[in-house]
């Protein structure tokens, strides 16, 4: 009896807060970034995740009538997010990058070819507006969206995605975990630990200890790389690497192994001709150093988006670059326009 009055009180309360269905929308708007994140872990697309998270609050619209107080809005907001999740990655391939195809690294004067069948991983902005009285809440959200763990989880199967998603970075309780997928407590730990197992064999140890982008040494390595590209000096590009760098563009197939290597890309297969043919704006991504790339229009005289370069930062040098082709709007998203 008294379990069926505190869960009517709940809903009583839940009733007076919210006086309509709109009204708990409007209240629930407050997750929409960290709602974008969990389907962006899950996909490792920011369109897709886009599209879930309208999915998501249109299916916790609908439903409002049955929620029952038993857990937090937020919690509920998750549970609906992954299963609406689930349900789109059902028969998608996953989302690579260069790298992560099992290709070897490739040779940097040898032709270079797009290959705008794969649905490749896509990069992140970062939210300008995370709380800075908790620097400990913005490195664990930082490192469970950066480029290497979201390539990474890439690799495992939908459900082991959920389970280790919701387990290592939302620390749920494996009961908690369950109920929300719909299985028992024992599969979801053996899921855990299948994808555990599968992730420690493809995550890239080189990633473990990033620098922050907000630190003076990788906005110092920032700054010389901008300042490399846009003086088209190649000398001082090859000296920002560390001798196990790779270099991607994703939707170009082929990945680049060491400073030799990456500066010989840039040299052949670079469009620009010297100096002033590239310029950069600095940003994040991932919570990770960012440029954004704008190229000379010969034609127009403007400079038009390129590429956005992510970039992973360690004590050595820039260990590995991601330069994402500035496709379908990609810049608008990160508030930046699209010429120069």
């Amino acid at each position: 009896m008294s379990q069926r009055l505190g869960r009517v009180t709940r809903v009583s309360v839940l009733a007076e807060r919210f006086d309509s269905k709109d009204a708990f929308l409007a209240d629930a708007q407050r997750y929409r970034r960290e709602l974008m994140a969990h389907c962006y872990r899950m996909t490792g697309s920011l369109h897709d995740a886009e599209d879930l998270v309208q999915e998501t609050y249109l299916r916790a619209w609908k439903s409002y009538e049955g929620f029952q107080g038993r857990s937090s809005i937020r919690t509920w907001l998750y549970r609906i997010a992954t299963n609406t999740c689930l349900t789109a990655l059902d028969g998608r391939a996953r989302r690579p990058l260069p790298s992560g195809l099992g290709a070897p690294s490739s040779d940097p004067t040898a032709d270079i070819a797009e290959h705008h069948e794969i649905t490749w991983l896509e990069p992140l902005p970062d939210s300008p507006r995370e709380h800075p009285s908790d620097p400990s809440v913005i490195v664990a959200s930082r490192d469970s969206v950066r480029l290497a763990f979201i390539a990474a989880l890439q690799h495992l199967p939908p459900r082991q995605r959920a389970v280790l998603v919701m387990r290592e970075v939302l620390q749920w309780k494996a009961a908690e975990v369950g109920e929300a997928i719909g299985a028992s407590t024992a599969a979801v730990n053996s899921l855990l630990q299948r994808a555990r197992a599968q992730l420690d064999e493809v995550q890239p140890s080189q990633d473990d200890d990033l620098a922050e982008p907000e630190t003076p040494e990788a906005q110092e390595l920032l700054a010389k790389y901008i300042s490399a590209f846009e003086t088209y000096d190649m000398d001082a590009l090859v000296t920002l690497f560390t001798d196990d760098a790779i270099f991607e563009m994703p939707p170009f197939d082929g990945w680049y192994q060491g400073p030799t290597d990456i500066v010989a890309l840039s040299k052949t297969h670079c469009p620009a001709e010297g100096p002033g043919d590239m310029r950069f704006i600095a940003t994040t991504a991932n919570g990770q150093p960012a440029a954004a790339l704008y190229m000379l229009n010969r034609e127009t005289g403007a400079h038009e988006a390129f590429q956005m370069h992510v970039l992973s930062v360690q004590s050595g040098g820039v260990s590995h670059v991601v330069a994402f082709h500035a496709g379908d709007g990609s810049f608008a998203k990160f508030g930046l326009p699209a010429t120069l």
